[in-house]
């Protein structure tokens, strides 16, 4: 396939750090980012569990980010392909590759944010780890998983076959990297500055053969939660960038042609500012959810097991019954007992009725309209 190089912008090379940013030029963005996302840093630390209320969040923001790189899957394959594969991928024959790949996108995001808890800096290194994750099944699993590219790549039009952007080449990435890492551990910009800086200029290297925009995205969150910006790694922000995705582009491709950061810088804390306010939305409803939801599991079970029971089905929301006895730490007697009662209570709903040995599938549809989009 032929595609035209005649609108394309080459990388910035020698350019990077911007030696100067004109603050003027965004200083309302960054007021109205930063108390955005203070707000919701708020919020969770307020929640006595955001790693099982916010689990759902993250699920999404695997779904949206892959979106944006052509994996198509939706909130409810991801879920149904939890329920069957808690123990990684395996059996999957009869499961489309798209909803696979999505899921190791959750999986990688998650596996390096326990690498940061361990004390693992965010680094290269953490960043191949993630990329051999990602890319460890599916079409990706032949993009040289782990590995930073040696050929040279481009951000393309496929409808129109234009190369729009041409990322630095393979015999000087390994120089743009070392910058890049050495921005994000000593540059004294703000820290919503700093991640808008760090982000493009991590999509403008594109350092790997594929994958490059799921990581970069996951970066974000994880620059924010490594700082302490946020108390918790639950900031998700391909919602906003998908629905933009056209001008997201191009400020890329002004970055490089125009050295105009700023006006990147403007629309990423547009971006946060956003998503922040969305996000806190979202979570504010899942927390209110909850709640409620406490008091009547534990009307409904009456028993010392129904938080339990209610902290599984958060995290869970679509499981199998099998699952839950196993999983949840509730006793088996109690746990069989548990999902008549929600059942007849109509607090879940079954998906699939029980068949020879496979258990029954069951959603719990209060969580799920919260999250869906």
């Amino acid at each position: 396939m032929q595609f035209n190089l005649a609108n394309a912008v080459n990388y910035h090379y020698d350019k990077f750090p911007p030696n100067k940013l004109d603050y003027t030029k965004f200083i309302d963005p960054i007021l109205k980012a930063t108390a955005a996302i203070a707000r919701y840093d708020q919020m969770l630390k307020n929640m006595h569990n955001s790693e099982i209320l916010l689990a759902p969040l993250r699920n999404q923001e695997a779904i949206i980010s892959s979106r944006m790189e052509g994996t198509v899957s939706t909130l409810d394959e991801i879920l149904k392909y939890e329920a069957d594969h808690t123990d990684g991928i395996e059996n999957t024959h009869s499961v489309r590759s798209e909803v696979i790949e999505t899921y190791l996108y959750r999986i990688a995001l998650q596996a390096a944010q326990r690498s940061i808890e361990n004390g693992y800096p965010l680094s290269q290194s953490l960043i191949k780890s993630i990329h051999q994750q990602l890319l460890s099944f599916g079409r990706g699993a032949s993009a040289s998983p782990g590995e930073f590219k040696n050929e040279q790549n481009y951000l393309a039009d496929k409808v129109k076959k234009n190369i729009l952007f041409i990322p630095i080449s393979p015999e000087r990435l390994q120089e743009g990297l070392d910058k890049l890492f050495e921005y994000i551990g000593q540059s004294n910009h703000p820290i919503l500055v700093k991640t808008a800086v760090a982000h493009i200029e991590f999509e403008a290297l594109h350092p790997f053969k594929d994958g490059n925009g799921r990581i970069g995205r996951m970066l974000i969150t994880l620059m924010l939660w490594s700082t302490g910006t946020i108390s918790a790694p639950h900031f998700y922000i391909s919602g906003y960038l998908e629905e933009h995705k056209d001008l997201y582009i191009d400020l890329m491709r002004n970055v490089s042609s125009n050295g105009d950061w700023e006006s990147w810088s403007a629309f990423f804390l547009e971006a946060v500012e956003q998503q922040a306010i969305k996000n806190l939305t979202i979570a504010e409803n899942i927390q209110k959810l909850y709640e409620e939801m406490k008091v009547i599991f534990s009307d409904a079970l009456a028993s010392k097991w129904s938080v339990s029971a209610l902290d599984f089905i958060f995290t869970y929301p679509v499981f199998r019954n099998n699952k839950f006895t196993t999983k949840s730490g509730i006793p088996t007697p109690s746990a069989a007992r548990f999902t008549r009662i929600l059942l007849e209570k109509k607090l879940i709903t079954i998906l699939e009725e029980a068949s020879g040995r496979r258990p029954a599938l069951y959603s719990f549809e209060p969580l799920l309209q919260i999250v869906r989009v």
